[in-house]
């Protein structure tokens, strides 16, 4: 990848930069409920009406094609902006749903969904995780019974996100009764709104019902609505997983040095019990920097990751060590800025019901589960990558 800029990725980003500042939505996200759903569909309409949806994309399907820099660019800018980015009710359709389909999928699958994904009128939710198979994915159990031209399905998912408001879900199931692990597991696209489904909130440490339990009694899903092949579904699924690893969790990764930057004026205004201003005690200052060379080093990480991804046409397993990444330096900058609010950290805010970096801090731990836990990324890690031998 050449990292220097073009004359056209300038123009790239004077446009993109342009047409955000006029754009974005001027009344704040709701922070949970149907109206969350709405404004993020509100936001892709809106998106897709004015050329700028599906950055990552090919454009034969509707997307804009972009190049890896040039989409570095657009989440730059997103995050400069304070713009809705995907981490909301429309990402699990933009960044992995869709783009697993556009490399998995059937033509007729392709053309069913992916247009409806990019004008934001559909929602997608992953049904992956289980009670007992969280972190553990190969030891999943939801039962798919092939019946003809169905496949009926019963069992249960847990942690799924925002599947009250989703159309549809990316679900993996087992519908080879005798297999272990890897073996026997089918991805299917589930029509949220079929009968036999029950959904059930869970109401997390930040009060809201983002993730719910999934019950399927006798849930009957036309075999069409297979994504890869009947038994095949864990290749199917390491493509999903690398599509939320990889390209998923580049706004976060690019919104880090954002923060970094936030947490530094913070540091520069608030000051420690003894008087003087954070940023001028030696420790507070050192742990920033560290901090903003980390961001540095993950947008370095980004980048290589979507050139890898511009050359082969899905993300490498290098994303589980920049998501690993991410999350660590996460959860230190909300440690940190903690430390220096104080008090401050636990005021509530009128506008969102709580101090906005209160949020971010209990989102931190958040991020140490969602697309895989941190010791997972780990052992990808050291498995794929670093070829080390597996532990018994």
């Amino acid at each position: 990848m050449d990292l220097d800029y073009s004359d056209e990725d300038r123009e790239f980003r004077a446009r993109a930069r342009d047409w955000l500042s006029r754009n974005i939505p001027t009344e704040p996200r709701p922070a949970d409920g149907p109206g969350a759903s709405q404004f993020d569909r509100d936001w892709q309409r809106k998106l897709h009406d004015h050329g700028w949806a599906g950055v990552a994309w090919p454009k034969e399907y509707g997307g804009l094609g972009l190049s890896g820099l040039q989409q570095v660019i657009w989440y730059e800018e997103l995050a400069r902006a304070h713009a809705p980015h995907h981490i909301n009710t429309t990402y699990v359709a933009l960044m992995h749903a869709g783009p697993t389909l556009i490399a998995r999928g059937t033509e007729a699958q392709k053309a069913e969904h992916l247009a409806k994904i990019l004008r934001g009128d559909s929602l997608w939710c992953q049904g992956f995780s289980e009670p007992g198979a969280g972190s553990d994915l190969a030891a999943l159990t939801t039962r798919g019974e092939v019946d003809g031209d169905w496949i009926v399905v019963n069992g249960a998912k847990m942690w799924t996100t925002d599947a009250k408001y989703a159309d549809y879900q990316e679900l993996l199931i087992r519908t080879d009764p005798g297999s272990e692990r890897h073996k026997g597991l089918t991805w299917v696209i589930c029509d949220m709104r079929t009968p036999g489904i029950e959904i059930h909130p869970i109401r997390t440490m930040t009060n809201d019902e983002h993730v719910n339990t999934v019950f399927y009694d006798n849930v009957r899903i036309p075999r069409a609505n297979v994504v890869g092949e009947i038994g095949g579904g864990w290749s199917t699924a390491l493509s999903t997983l690398a599509f939320e690893r990889g390209l998923g969790f580049i706004a976060d990764q690019l919104e880090l040095f954002e923060r970094v930057q936030r947490a530094i004026e913070v540091a520069q205004r608030v000051k420690l019990e003894n008087g003087q201003l954070a940023i001028s005690d030696s420790e507070v200052a050192r742990r920033l920097a560290s901090l903003k060379a980390e961001t540095m080093a993950i947008r370095a990480m980004t980048l290589a990751d979507i050139s890898e991804t511009d050359l082969t046409g899905v993300p490498g397993p290098k994303g589980s060590l920049t998501k690993l990444m991410v999350t660590g330096v996460h959860k230190a900058l909300m440690q940190l800025v903690a430390e220096v609010l104080g008090w401050e950290f636990l005021e509530f805010d009128g506008d969102r019901g709580r101090h906005p970096w209160t949020y971010d801090y209990l989102w931190s731990w958040v991020f140490t589960i969602s697309g895989g836990t941190s010791e997972i990324q780990r052992e990808i890690t050291a498995d794929r990558l670093l070829n080390l031998p597996r532990g018994r």
